[in-house]
């Protein structure tokens, strides 16, 4: 919106007033008010790159997010199952035919153990069982640099992805929290 400019009764007036007032600060300099004052150039920001100073930034990228947590990547994955008795495992109303518990094992031990149960539930015909990971110890200092909780807990999706394992398993899922929540996991076989 532009300013509207004084008439000269105006500039009169305001003469006439400014002439009667006192200073307050002598030092003060003093300001004509029949100059306009001069419009300031416009100045043209210097380029960074491919940004101008003044301008908006674009979105974050995605490339530079933290990876997600080990529950958000197996929600994410495609439903492989049957979708309506995928919603039934997620709410927890399927049973699980059988279970094994990986509390307390090595890496080693566990992942010894998970292919032997995995895969003689396989040849049984068994559909879904429940692998028990924990939900990991958490460690009194930390320190400033975050690790993550539970060895197990991210390892168990991964080896039930690769061979010999992924030929016998359909789906994996965070179990319901009836059957030990996040820190259990239920697995979906394919038929014998």
């Amino acid at each position: 919106m532009k300013r509207r400019r004084l008439t000269e009764e105006e500039m009169q007036l305001w003469r006439k007033v400014a002439s009667s007032a006192e200073r307050l600060l002598p030092e003060a300099c003093s300001i004509e008010v029949s100059k306009p004052m001069p419009k300031p150039e416009k100045v043209i920001a210097p380029r960074i790159g491919s940004f101008e100073i003044g301008a908006r930034s674009k979105k974050p990228s995605r490339a530079h997010d933290l990876m997600p947590s080990i529950s958000d990547r197996v929600a994410k994955q495609p439903v492989q199952m049957d979708k309506k008795a995928f919603g039934r495992l997620k709410r927890g109303k399927l049973k699980p035919e059988g279970k094994i518990d990986l509390h307390g094992l090595t890496a080693q031990q566990a992942h010894g153990a998970l292919t032997g149960f995995v895969m003689r539930s396989h040849a049984e015909g068994k559909r879904l069982v429940l692998v028990i990971t924990g939900k990991g110890k958490s460690k009194f200092d930390d320190g400033p640099i975050p690790t993550r909780r539970g060895v197990l807990k991210h390892q168990v999706p991964q080896w039930l992805s690769m061979p010999p394992l992924a030929g016998c398993v359909l789906q994996v899922a965070e179990a319901h929290q009836s059957h030990g929540g996040s820190g259990a996991y239920y697995v979906y076989l394919r038929r014998h």
